[in-house]
């Protein structure tokens, strides 16, 4: 497409390596519904699960929103997008859709999503500003991004909140919510678009590795 993104300033987690317990493990602490209960998740809302990989957030948020709402289970690995696709066949969750997305580009349509939910993947994201550069326009007027993940090195499948901020700051984001939570393993927050998308050439990367990297050790 022609555009100029910076890179980021950090190292990147492999692909895939993120699961850290089972879906019931998960659920004995209550893990989704306290982030849905945190996001505010209601009945009709049009959810993305980006990232969504084996379906633990895409089969809880479809239960949550029901009938009238929607979600958009997306991942840039075939595999895991074949097995999700076969998984809402299924469970028969009609209110699911699944897709195919690009490590810079979650390819979602403009207007459409209440909630964008990235669940213990954003530190798997290699271009962070392209990525965000492009999710930015899927959300409706009023829609939140949600982040879940780890307080540590973003080569040890988590990333420090000061340097989240940070590059969702640099493409136009505004923190609007922020908790730690044991049942999270880590923390939740929560951003909003403000202003004008800026320019690709027109963002200021986040120079915070080295710093991360020494919280870290």
């Amino acid at each position: 497409m022609g555009e100029n993104f910076p890179s980021a300033d950090r190292p990147v987690s492999g692909l895939g390596a993120n699961r850290f317990s089972t879906e019931d493990q998960r659920d004995s602490v209550n893990e989704a519904q306290v982030v849905m209960d945190l996001a505010r998740i209601e009945p009709g809302m049009t959810v993305a699960d980006i990232g969504a990989g084996e379906g633990y957030y895409t089969v809880r948020l479809a239960q949550r929103v029901g009938r009238k709402g929607r979600v958009l289970a997306q991942d840039i690995d075939g595999d895991a997008v074949r097995d999700l696709g076969l998984r809402v066949e299924r469970e028969r969750l009609d209110n699911v859709s699944i897709k195919h997305g690009e490590p810079d580009d979650p390819q979602l349509p403009a207007d459409s999503f209440d909630r964008v939910f990235l669940v213990h993947m954003y530190h798997e994201v290699a271009e962070p500003y392209a990525f965000l550069w492009h999710m930015r326009p899927a959300l409706r007027k009023g829609g939140r991004v949600i982040v879940v993940d780890i307080d540590r090195a973003t080569d040890a499948h988590g990333i420090p909140p000061h340097l989240l901020f940070c590059e969702f700051a640099a493409v136009g984001f505004r923190l609007t919510a922020f908790e730690r939570k044991p049942e999270l393993q880590g923390y939740f927050a929560q951003f909003e678009a403000v202003g004008p998308r800026p320019a690709p050439n027109a963002i200021r990367p986040c120079r915070l590795a080295e710093e991360t990297r020494e919280e870290a050790g």
